[in-house]
């Protein structure tokens, strides 16, 4: 993002001076996140998520290394090693379960992070591929939380890669080889949990690379802002520290309060205990769920009961499971409306509160038995999911009369009162705005 009255880096040291001579780190982290990136003025707490998410994947990375020196991919020993974890290494308790909650966290984090672009229409023009490289961000995640999840080889880890790798087989003509492919066998053993854990080590990794090319994308056209409108003059923005540092650091510290929360007093709360018993083939588990983060998906997946004509029920759940992440891809062109925020929309909101409402009512399917009347529900609110998407959202996008907006961001903060708004030559440094 360039504006002609953000601050350029130049450094008083004679040694940062030096060094971003020849190496202009300095400058990159000013421009990135200082004085010399203006943001708008306007950003509420719906904005920190971005950054938390970056932490959070920061703090995965960093106690799954740690993990994975105790952790043996062995599936005669891999449940035991996780235990060994637990009782015998010095706080390998307390690396476990940030590990494991900091997980959910991180879905928490997402999840809001998401929403957030929806309300706000954080996908239309000129933020396309920022919208586009967070779906593939979203999906290495999912990928990468799947396979951590079977790592611990209890009963949930071992027959959800079972019934998620089965999947598989119902690709017609490939989807048997594909699987065997997959798992390295006929079921998961040895040769899958060694995979999954090279892959669980790896992903992070390439998901941070991703992320950076997000925020890479996101510095070309600035970020975008509850009104939807763009920057204007100078007086529309602030630079990004010391005010968004602040409001992001206080964020920071409620994650860190609840993170905290779960890992002292409720670690096992967001899991499943039957993964505490150790892996068995012959005994299948009663309910066989996921993570309550694959809920919403693993409810659309179990809504298909028939066979629709030549296409077998199973098929058709996986299509629908998967294209109900893939149909985001599509968002910029689906939604076509000239307004981007959610708050001068009013039947745009209307929907969108449906779609809330529908997520969460997938998510408690998904964890529920696959018996009625959850299954019929599960029915309804996939067929409703992909409506809002491609049906609602490109008719209400065409005939809807939005608010009329405010004429610049500065407006919207300190009203419309001309005396109260500043002019840009009323202000020397965007500090003063």
């Amino acid at each position: 993002m360039s504006f002609p009255w953000a601050q350029e880096y130049k450094p008083v040291n004679p040694l940062m001076r030096y060094l971003d001579e020849r190496l202009p780190l300095p400058r990159f982290v000013y421009n990135a996140v200082g004085a010399g990136y203006p943001v708008p003025r306007n950003l509420n707490y719906m904005w920190n998520f971005g950054v938390l998410a970056g932490f959070a994947l920061v703090m995965q990375i960093v106690t799954g290394i740690v993990l994975a020196m105790h952790y043996a991919a062995n599936a005669g020993v891999a449940f035991d090693s996780v235990e060994h974890i637990m009782r015998d290494v010095n706080w390998g308790w307390m690396l476990r379960y940030g590990h494991a909650n900091g997980a959910s966290m991180f879905f928490i984090v997402i999840y809001i992070h998401i929403f957030r672009g929806f309300f706000y229409s954080s996908y239309k023009a000129p933020r396309e591929m920022i919208w586009l490289l967070g779906v593939v961000i979203f999906l290495l995640v999912m990928a990468t939380a799947f396979m951590g999840y079977v790592l611990p080889w209890g009963q949930m880890s071992f027959w959800g890669a079972k019934v998620i790798t089965g999947l598989f087989s119902a690709i017609p003509f490939v989807g048997e080889p594909l699987q065997q492919w997959l798992l390295g066998g006929f079921a998961p053993d040895n040769a899958a949990l060694n995979r999954f854990f090279s892959l669980h080590f790896l992903l992070p990794f390439v998901t941070l690379g991703v992320i950076i090319l997000h925020v890479w994308a996101l510095h070309i056209p600035g970020s975008s802002n509850p009104t939807g409108i763009e920057v204007k003059t100078e007086s529309d923005t602030v630079p990004f520290h010391p005010y968004y540092t602040a409001k992001d650091g206080f964020g920071l510290g409620v994650f860190l309060i609840v993170y905290a929360s779960l890992v002292f007093f409720a670690p096992n709360l967001l899991g499943h205990p039957d993964n505490y018993i150790p892996a068995n083939p012959m005994s299948t588990p009663a309910h066989i769920v996921p993570e309550w983060y694959f809920w919403p998906f693993y409810a659309i997946l179990r809504a298909f009961t028939y066979d629709f004509f030549i296409i077998p029920a199973k098929l058709m759940g996986v299509l629908a499971m998967f294209s109900a992440i893939l149909v985001w891809f599509f968002l910029p062109w689906l939604d076509n409306g000239p307004v981007r925020s959610g708050h001068y929309r009013p039947l745009f909101r209307k929907f969108f509160y449906l779609l809330v409402i529908d997520v969460l009512v997938l998510g408690y399917c998904g964890g529920a038995p696959a018996a009625e009347p959850f299954v019929m529900i599960s029915q309804i609110a996939s067929m409703y999911y992909f409506l809002h998407f491609l049906v609602i959202l490109p008719i209400v996008a065409s005939i809807e009369k939005p608010q009329p907006l405010p004429f610049s961001i500065t407006e919207s903060v300190l009203g419309k009162d001309k005396s109260a708004v500043l002019r840009p030559e009323m202000s020397s440094t965007p500090a003063t705005a």
